[in-house]
């Protein structure tokens, strides 16, 4: 077996952020079959939409095509530990800008987006976070927008479970419908669909950078 699917060897070494990915993704899968996995997948979606952009599609993939009768239970889990990361993420914007949002925003070049944000906000607040929220447009950045630009908390929920739960619900309904076949697929390209992702994620960096040039 490849490099490429066992994760022992993978094209990217040690050093990469796609083999921690890679063994949070083999981690989850040995653990689909244990209470462990929801606390996982639930973490990872709150981590993602509050403080660090790690995908939970990937360990959503992984659980659901383990267990394929649980997809709408693995797909409430995802919505709500990022629903609930989103209100985390807004209470950093609007408690803790001048020390822990002032950090993470500097940490990940955030500076520009935020005004982005915060310009689309005054044009449409409701659709903004909710495109966010479906898409590979970095949640992290909304979320905390969202606290620093004062946006209504039922807005931000309203939106984010709409979007979120869309998103996920979708992911987790396609593996529900197509089977073991798309896991074997992950498997396979694992690394390739990461960088996919990677490439989708910073293209959301970009989309916001330039939206309102």
């Amino acid at each position: 077996m490849s490099g490429l699917n066992n994760g022992k060897s993978n094209i990217w070494g040690k050093i990469s952020p796609f083999y921690w990915l890679r063994r949070m993704y083999d981690w989850t899968l040995r653990q689909s079959g244990s209470p462990h996995a929801p606390r996982a997948l639930f973490g990872v979606a709150f981590i993602e939409s509050s403080v660090f952009p790690i995908p939970p599609d990937v360990l959503l993939v992984a659980m659901t095509a383990a267990r394929r009768e649980k997809w709408l239970k693995y797909a409430c889990i995802c919505t709500a530990g990022s629903v609930l990361g989103a209100l985390l993420g807004y209470s950093i914007g609007f408690f803790l800008y001048e020390t822990a949002g002032k950090w993470i925003i500097n940490t990940y070049n955030l500076r520009e987006v935020i005004s982005v944000i915060g310009r689309k906000y005054n044009e449409n607040a409701f659709f903004t976070i909710f495109t966010a929220a479906f898409t590979p447009i970095p949640y992290k950045a909304i979320t905390i927008a969202a606290g620093v630009f004062r946006i209504s908390l039922p807005v931000l929920v309203c939106a984010s479970l709409i979007g979120r739960a869309g998103r996920f619900f979708m992911v987790s309904g396609a593996i529900r419908i197509f089977g073991s076949g798309i896991q074997k697929t992950v498997e396979k390209y694992f690394d390739i669909f990461s960088v996919i992702f990677l490439i989708l994620l910073i293209g959301g960096y970009f989309l916001l950078k330039h939206a309102a040039g």
